[in-house]
Formats: C-alpha cells, sequence, structure tokens
C-alpha cells in the first residue's frame, strides 16, 4: 500500500470543506463529551445531525502519527502490538527524544478482506505539536488534506472492545443508515485510488479503567452519489 494508503486512518484530521447538504442541516446536540475528554486533549468536530442511534461529524484540522499495517486474526493481539509502538512514542522513543502527553481516542482502522485481517492504530498529536510532530521510524505523522471525508456516522457503544462486538456494532450502524440520507454516503473508495478501511474504531479509555468505557465506531461519508 502506498503512502496515500497508510494515513487512511487520518481522515479525522481532513480539511473542512464547504458541502451543500451538511450545510443545511442543524449542528445537533450529540453524545455526551466522554469524560477522558475531560483530563486528556481530544480532537475537535462539529456535530452535524444526530438521532438516537448515531450522530453525524464534520472533524476538524488534526495531525495524527500511525502504525504500520499489522496483519493479525486478533483485535486484541494487534491492538497490544499497536498501542506498544504509540506508547513507547510518546515517552520519548522519538528522533527529539520529546514526551508527549497522552491524549484521547486511540483511533484503529480495520481493513477485513477474506482470510486476512489489517490494522492501523493512530494517536491524537497535541496542538502543541501538530505543525512539526516528533519524527519517528516506527510511526507516520500526516495531515492529509483529502477532501470531503472529513464527515463520518458514528454509533457509540460501551465495554471492552473484541472482534465481536465491533462486527455487531458495525451492523448495527449500517442498519440504523438504512433509509437515511446518509445510507448511500457511505464509501470504501475514492476514484478507485484510496482503499478506505472496512470501518473503524476509537477508544477514549485506558485499557485499565473498566467501568464508564466509551467505544465508537464509525463509517466514512461522500458528499454526494457520484
Amino acid at each position: 500500500m502506498g503512502r496515500a494508503g497508510e494515513g487512511l486512518g487520518l481522515l479525522l484530521l481532513l480539511l473542512v470543506v464547504s458541502l451543500p447538504l451538511f450545510g443545511q442541516l442543524c449542528q445537533g446536540v450529540g453524545y455526551e463529551q466522554p469524560a477522558s475528554c475531560g483530563r486528556l486533549e481530544c480532537p475537535a468536530y462539529q456535530v452535524v445531525h444526530t438521532q438516537k442511534e448515531f450522530e453525524i461529524r464534520r472533524y476538524e484540522p488534526a495531525t495524527w502519527v500511525g502504525t504500520p499495517a499489522i496483519s493479525s486474526s486478533s483485535f486484541k493481539d494487534a491492538t497490544t502490538t499497536g498501542f506498544n509502538i504509540l506508547f513507547s512514542y510518546i515517552q520519548g522513543k522519538n528522533k527529539e527524544g520529546a514526551r508527549i502527553n497522552m491524549t484521547a481516542p486511540v483511533v484503529v482502522d480495520i481493513y477485513s478482506s477474506t482470510g486476512n485481517t489489517t490494522f492501523k492504530l493512530y494517536f491524537y498529536v497535541p496542538k502543541k505539536y501538530e505543525l512539526n510532530p516528533p519524527q519517528s521510524d516506527q510511526v507516520h505523522p500526516a495531515r492529509l488534506p483529502v477532501p470531503p471525508l472529513n464527515y463520518a456516522a458514528v454509533r457509540r457503544f460501551g465495554g471492552f472492545m473484541d472482534d465481536n462486538s465491533i462486527v455487531k456494532e458495525a451492523s448495527a450502524l449500517k442498519n440504523s443508515l438504512k433509509g437515511t440520507p446518509w445510507e448511500s454516503r457511505v464509501v470504501e473508495k475514492i476514484g478507485g485510488l484510496l482503499d478506505l478501511p472496512s470501518y473503524t474504531v476509537a477508544g477514549y479509555n485506558s485499557p485499565f479503567e473498566y467501568d464508564g468505557r466509551v467505544n465508537e465506531i464509525l463509517l466514512w461519508l461522500k458528499r454526494d452519489n457520484k
């Protein structure tokens, strides 16, 4: 996969664009802010539509760092490997030796195909470093202008994520979009050039937090039916 493909999970950081459809919607209240975002820096977004089963967000520009692709049959194994890479990076294993404050959420792109699943993990870079993130051979910082994919349909759920719960929640999100204007805007490729994840998940809690866990599953949206 090329360099552009490596950063697809960084769709959270895409440039804000002016889209007629989204601009006509009123901003919703949406889900409550996760408790972790009260003590950790989290990426900014606007809720442009909300209903019981999901909300539609427009993410603001940001910088993230991502791991290389990790092939695994286990979400837990892949995310443990990826998190260790990211944690080492923020603990100073980078070319500047900089220690970076923890942020939330940790985002995981999941690419599913027959007989193979690939995972990529991403860490949101604090604003202090967003224009000049510390460099590393283990992770890949990027700020990708690939409009209009800064919009996402988001479903929230609790507990510890695993392979079964992720598939279940992804299916529930897709079902909740049926019959809405958003159903036809779920996108898997752009012009056949950029592979997008089957779905993206975001976890807001430390592995050592057992109560009040907040997880989200995201499907990326295009602006129209083209």
